[in-house]
């Protein structure tokens, strides 16, 4: 998990570097919380949050927020929404009245809000994780009408980048909200607006995959099929990276994958993780071809290696349930064989890891 960004002009209006900077030299115990998201240890950041809470030992305003944000944030992890809601009710008196030029004791020559932007985005989000889903909708193009707000503003070039991340990262929520429901207008129109933007070939590709995607779960074949071809031109901008072959490459196999040629499917996935072992999506792709073609042995050898080979990439919910999946189908000892798996998760997992998709 990344550090939230800040807010503030005096910091180059959320430059991360600048932010790491000041946050370590105005943050009491800021990399031990960072250490600990990075090892999914969320339990242990409730415990420190607390423990600075009931001892006083955060002492200024823009302690507090970022400890707070570290709270919610690990709230959310364990799916405890109610309570990441309630933590975040600080929101709704305004982020914006915490900025540095009312506090120029603690920061001195620093202007601008001092709100960790992952805040905003959610208290945009949770709403949907208790089941008012329109009220996430609402406010999270209330959010995008904010960063278009700041966007349009002269801001230096760094902030800029830093805002259209941020607009990026809003509409691809927005994007997701609606792609749930099925409402596959609204995302083509969001993610048409979205590519006319200033982006990385990466980026460019990545957002024109997901458009491929939302062309085929509406039946448009030919659409998403040109759609794929056209990225092949943007990996050549690219210079060939790895990340964007193995986009092209996945993208072909989902083609192969809809013309049930799962043979073909199976190649394609294979120059995926010929280039990028840590290729999760291409791994767990071609074990499910595998499945398909009745080769359960295959399937669940591939599956199996990657979590003994590659855990920290490989161990997700999904990967999990596919696995169990396939135990189910090729044993009838099924049940002993998910509960080692399920021992063995419950040593290594992350504290978020939902450990009932073992479905033992």
């Amino acid at each position: 998990m990344s550090l939230p960004h800040s807010e503030g002009h005096g910091m180059s209006e959320g430059d991360n570097a600048d932010f790491l900077k000041v946050c370590d030299e105005l943050c009491y115990e800021l990399s031990s919380l960072q250490e600990l998201a990075c090892r999914g240890a969320w339990r242990s950041i409730l415990d420190k949050v607390a423990q600075a809470r009931s001892r006083s030992l955060l002492s200024k305003p823009h302690e507090h927020l970022v400890y707070l944000a570290y709270n919610a944030i690990a709230l959310t992890k364990l799916r405890r929404f109610s309570e990441a809601v309630a933590e975040l009710e600080l929101v709704e008196k305004g982020l914006d009245i915490y900025r540095y030029e009312a506090y120029p004791h603690h920061y001195p020559n620093r202007h601008g809000s001092m709100a960790p932007f992952v805040l905003r985005w959610l208290y945009a989000e949770l709403p949907s994780r208790i089941g008012k889903r329109q009220e996430s909708l609402d406010r999270f193009y209330m959010l995008l009408q904010f960063i278009r707000e700041k966007l349009a503003k002269n801001l230096p070039d760094a902030s800029r980048a830093v805002w259209r991340k941020r607009e990026g990262l809003v509409i691809n929520s927005i994007i997701s909200h609606h792609l749930s429901h099925k409402e596959f207008k609204v995302c083509l129109d969001l993610i048409k607006e979205l590519i006319n933007h200033d982006l990385t070939p990466v980026a460019r590709a990545t957002l024109m995959t997901k458009l491929g995607y939302i062309q085929m779960q509406y039946g448009d074949l030919d659409g998403a099929r040109g759609t794929f071809n056209g990225i092949e031109g943007i990996v050549t901008e690219g210079k060939g990276e790895i990340v964007m072959q193995n986009l092209v490459n996945r993208n072909k196999a989902l083609m192969f994958l809809v013309e049930k040629d799962y043979v073909s499917a199976v190649m394609e996935y294979q120059k995926c993780i010929d280039r990028d072992v840590s290729d999760v999506i291409a791994i767990n792709n071609k074990a499910l071809c595998l499945m398909y073609m009745r080769d359960l042995s295959d399937s669940i050898k591939v599956m199996e290696n990657a979590l003994e080979r590659i855990p920290t990439y490989a161990l997700n919910e999904t990967f999990v349930v596919n696995l169990c999946s396939m135990y189910e189908l090729a044993y009838v000892n099924h049940s002993d064989i998910k509960k080692t798996l399920g021992s063995w998760i419950a040593r290594v997992a992350p504290d978020d890891f939902d450990t009932s998709c073992t479905r033992i």
